[in-house]
């Protein structure tokens, strides 16, 4: 399960609508895919369709999609928002990576 904090939920929500998608019915998805300078790279869009292998569930009223691969390196992760003159936007707290670069957007196991 990916949990999803309070300032995470706001800022998705706003961004979802944005962008023409529905918070109450639509998703946000979350993956991984390879590349970023430790090895792995995190990767959010947002999305309105169901593939096969996908997970779904709901954390703190936000729709989240993971394809089956990337859940296994995303299980217990917490999606946050940090804002702010510093902020850097998304930021993944996982407890799986063994590394992760300066910029958080990419991890090792």
């Amino acid at each position: 399960m990916i949990k999803v904090s309070d300032t995470a939920k706001k800022k998705v929500v706003a961004l979802m609508i944005d962008e023409g998608f529905d918070a109450t019915k639509d998703f946000v998805r979350v993956g991984v895919k390879s590349g970023g300078c430790s090895g792995l790279s995190y990767d959010l869009t947002f999305d309105n369709k169901k593939e096969e292998n996908d997970k779904v569930f709901e954390e703190n009223n936000v729709r989240i999609i993971v394809d089956k691969k990337s859940f296994l390196y995303l299980v217990g992760t917490t999606l946050e928002y940090s804002g702010g003159l510093n902020g850097k936007g998304f930021v993944f707290n996982n407890p799986n990576a063994n590394r992760t670069c300066g910029c958080g957007e990419s991890f090792s196991l």
